[in-house]
């Protein structure tokens, strides 16, 4: 099938890698002090809980790590990581796995991904300039309009945010799950036009918008990472606000055509 001149990817840009883990305890599951000890040494071990950590006084944060207890799962634990690279969240999974918790648990599930924003606005903009004066995305012109852009859209705060999220305070319950676009003959979310997706990504991003202060949200991009393309990691003071925005967000018209939902795991942080 030859798809329309226009149905080409969004520019994205990219921060830290995340992980998440999802582990039961092999035997018996201990009592919670036991749990307790044995993540705070975890924590210890793998020099990253909940605060970003520096390398310097003035480098910028590279990372942070949080674990969490999963509730009304067949699994008991969560370890959610984002570090600056792919090797130092290889060291972060190297360095659990030799912990008395790492020992103590057997993985469940796992999903590797990378913090996102996805550029779709300037992306389709651009795509038009590029057709009004008879080039195509990509060409010389493209490029150098692009970089223009993104230098400014990487140093706002808003998008530093997004790429570099910091471990919310007051926000002790979380929710995670994958998710991917629908690839169907009758709704392919990638056979639509550039200008198609940039609207409807707009209108689903008011609805999270709505949410702010309630919920912090972290998207995370996993095409080529993972089986599915993104994973969404939630925050929240109160759970249920998980149910309101998850129920909101599927009256979207991106959502009610076009994803498709891993399973959802919930739980509360520990440490």
């Amino acid at each position: 099938m030859t798809l329309p001149p226009t149905a080409h990817p969004p520019e994205t840009l990219e921060g830290w890698y995340a992980l998440h883990q999802i582990f039961r305890f092999a035997r018996q599951k201990p009592d919670a002090a036991s749990v307790a000890r044995m993540v705070k040494s975890a924590a210890s071990a793998i020099g990253s809980t909940k605060q970003p950590r520096k390398t310097k006084s003035s480098s910028p944060p590279v990372g942070w790590s949080c674990f969490v207890r999963l509730i009304g799962s067949t699994s008991d634990l969560m370890v959610i990581h984002f570090r600056e690279s792919l090797d130092a969240i290889g060291g972060a999974q190297d360095g659990l796995a030799k912990t008395q918790l790492g020992r103590s648990v057997q993985p469940v599930y796992s999903f590797l991904s990378v913090a996102e924003a996805g550029l779709y606005h300037i992306t389709a903009e651009l795509a038009r300039a590029a057709a009004a004066r008879g080039g195509k995305v990509g060409d010389a012109e493209y490029a150098t309009a692009l970089a223009e852009r993104i230098g400014p859209e990487r140093a706002s705060q808003q998008v530093k945010r997004r790429l570099y999220p910091e471990a919310p305070e007051k926000m002790p319950y979380v929710c995670f799950y994958p998710m991917s676009k629908r690839r169907d003959a009758s709704q392919n979310w990638y056979t639509l036009s550039l200008d198609d997706r940039s609207r409807l990504m707009q209108s689903h991003g008011l609805t999270g918008r709505r949410y702010a202060g309630k919920v912090q949200q972290i998207i995370t991009g996993a095409i080529g990472l993972d089986t599915w393309e993104w994973g969404v990691t939630l925050f929240a003071q109160d759970p249920l606000e998980f149910k309101k925005l998850v129920t909101d967000m599927r009256f979207d018209e991106v959502s009610a055509k076009y994803a498709e939902f891993g399973d959802f795991y919930v739980g509360k942080i520990i440490l």
